[in-house]
């Protein structure tokens, strides 16, 4: 069984998931937000072990716990990040441009690309990269639980702001429309912010998609 453990975390309420495949017990962390101190007792307690962490974008509040999370689990641990994001997460994610400051974090060691698999146990998710909100924006898709966790490019009602440095409309559009619309309608959309939603409700009722 897939199990997915959402956390809402520091100052934007970023949402951070937990995801375990129950039967090996590995996990990865997808988007450790904040309090990566917290998210490591919580594997511990639940006995799961962290084997990664999986970021969809560089955008501070969506790795502002990732420094203390490879700190405390090693240099070993794999941190996965699109390489168009890798000088925004070398400026801390930008947090400075908003007031805050969060502990840096040695660069990524795995490289995503557009159309690779990484896994969870024995579940298989797909990277697709989707820029718009920021130039190395990706989601992770799970055909077999019809499953995204897909960052800031769509939300419930709504789309990712296209307003910062390497934002581009028009390109988060086709994003979406290439990347998250041809998914069945039952598929989970698990956002960075705020809560679930799928492919079907957003296709219909999204009013940014009509």
């Amino acid at each position: 069984m897939l199990e997915v453990v959402t956390y809402v975390l520091g100052p934007v309420q970023t949402n951070t998931y937990l995801v375990c495949d129950s039967q090996t017990q590995e996990a990865v962390v997808i988007d450790p937000a904040w309090d990566g101190q917290s998210i490591l007792e919580d594997a511990t307690r639940r006995g799961w072990h962290i084997c990664g962490l999986w970021i969809t974008h560089a955008h501070f509040d969506h790795l502002a716990g990732a420094a203390d999370i490879m700190a405390r689990l090693g240099d070993s641990l794999p941190v996965a990040l699109h390489p168009a994001d890798l000088p925004l997460w070398q400026v801390q994610g930008g947090a400075q441009l908003f007031g805050f400051r969060i502990e840096s974090a040695p660069d990524p060691s795995v490289r995503l690309e557009h159309g690779q698999t990484l896994q969870i146990g024995s579940y298989k998710f797909e990277v697709r990269h989707t820029p718009g909100h920021t130039p190395g924006h990706v989601i992770f898709y799970c055909a077999s639980e019809r499953v995204v966790f897909c960052g800031d490019v769509i939300f419930n009602g709504s789309v990712g702001r296209t307003d910062l440095p390497g934002g581009s409309y028009n390109t988060l559009m086709e994003s979406i429309q290439s990347q998250i619309l041809t998914l069945p309608d039952d598929t989970r959309l698990l956002s960075g912010h705020g809560p679930q939603t799928t492919v079907g409700i957003e296709r219909q009722e999204n009013p940014f998609l009509s």
